[in-house]
């Protein structure tokens, strides 16, 4: 197993390879339901389920960013039946997330206009790394406010005390992107947005951690975990989108520090 690569093949195939427990993050996003072709190649969903789980460390975390398409009016579902598998297999769903298109939404005409993907968060075990960004303002900052009162079961009010609330607060998990935009060395049908990869890297792991992405399309994740001090390793099926991931991960900005 090369650290820092990206290689070309079946991720299935190139994971059982790989030795137990050695990925702490996976940060992905499947080929939905076929929604569009990626030159043709076609996925095993439960295969790759099997090994991400055998490859995750204890604490490990899999961001799992997935759609459902339509058939016949009605939404497949897989996203949902795809979570209980992983669950199967032996994950934890630590959360349900939202990927909101702040730029994009489209629908058929008897319906609102779909904007949102889902991010399974899935662990095994109880996540190692959880580094929660604080970006959004409290509505009150830097003063001490009282809790509300709560009653213990026998009736008796708990002592109340005073907090002092920080000008920033954890995010909530609608997290919002805008989407397109040009895309460097080579096309891609379905890039996420960088922000995306790199917050989910921050948010499950630390400098020096080994991120994957066994879908890696463009190499998004593989850029974002290079240019955030961790090591990675890619793969995909097809040599094209593996030459664009090389392009875009050698154009990284190093960090500052050095990866371990």
């Amino acid at each position: 197993m090369n650290i820092n690569d990206i290689i070309n093949g079946n991720c299935a195939d190139i994971m059982a390879g790989f030795p137990d427990a050695c990925i702490d993050l996976t940060v992905t996003s499947p080929p939905y339901d076929n929604l569009r072709t990626y030159n043709g190649y076609t996925f095993d969903f439960e295969a790759i389920a099997c090994q991400l789980y055998r490859v995750t460390k204890p604490g490990g975390v899999l961001v799992w960013v997935v759609d459902d398409k339509k058939e016949n009016g009605c939404e497949t579902g897989n996203s949902f039946r795809q979570a209980l598998y992983f669950m199967e297999c032996g994950f934890n769903l630590h959360d349900k997330m939202i990927y909101r298109k702040i730029n994009g939404a489209m629908g058929a005409d008897n319906e609102y206009l779909q904007e949102f993907e889902l991010m399974l968060v899935l662990s095994k075990g109880i996540p190692k790394s959880v580094n929660l960004l604080r970006d959004r303002l409290n509505v009150i900052d830097g003063n001490k406010s009282t809790p509300k009162k709560k009653s213990d079961k026998n009736g008796s009010l708990k002592e109340r005390h005073l907090i002092e609330r920080e000008k920033l607060g954890r995010r909530k998990n609608i997290w919002a992107y805008a989407v397109g935009g040009k895309q460097e060395n080579g096309y891609h049908p379905a890039p996420f947005p960088e922000a995306l990869a790199r917050d989910h890297i921050l948010s499950w792991s630390n400098p020096g951690d080994l991120v994957l992405d066994p879908m890696c399309g463009s190499g998004t994740t593989l850029k974002m975990a290079k240019e955030h001090g961790r090591n990675f390793i890619g793969i995909d099926i097809s040599a094209e989108y593996c030459e664009i991931a090389r392009k875009r991960v050698a154009g990284a900005n190093v960090p500052l520090f050095t990866i371990c």
